[in-house]
């Protein structure tokens, strides 16, 4: 990994430990967030996972205004830093341990 891509990936685990923290305090199931990305393509290629305790939580998590939520905050976590995201929404995967 050069060490700009370490640099990245820096920014974007702080950016989500922020938003990790405050959703767990909010949506019941929710276990933690990880991210995949292609360094060459940041930020395009970020692909952002939250991980949920079971299917029902996951359930309950889409139906309430919860999704909107979390995306609201990736999208403005990222924002204070400088990284702009398109499409924040189709970044994100919801997904059960």
């Amino acid at each position: 990994m050069r060490k700009s891509d370490k640099k990245i990936d820096n920014l974007i685990r702080e950016v989500l430990t922020e938003v990790c923290e405050g959703t767990l305090k909010n949506y019941e199931g929710f276990l933690w967030v990880t991210h995949t990305v292609k360094f060459q393509s940041f930020p395009q290629s970020l692909q952002i996972i939250c991980v949920f305790e079971s299917n029902q939580d996951r359930t309950n998590f889409l139906t309430s205004d919860g999704q909107q939520h979390v995306s609201t905050s990736i999208q403005n976590a990222f924002n204070q830093v400088g990284v702009q995201i398109k499409n924040v929404g189709k970044q994100i995967n919801y997904e059960t341990r």
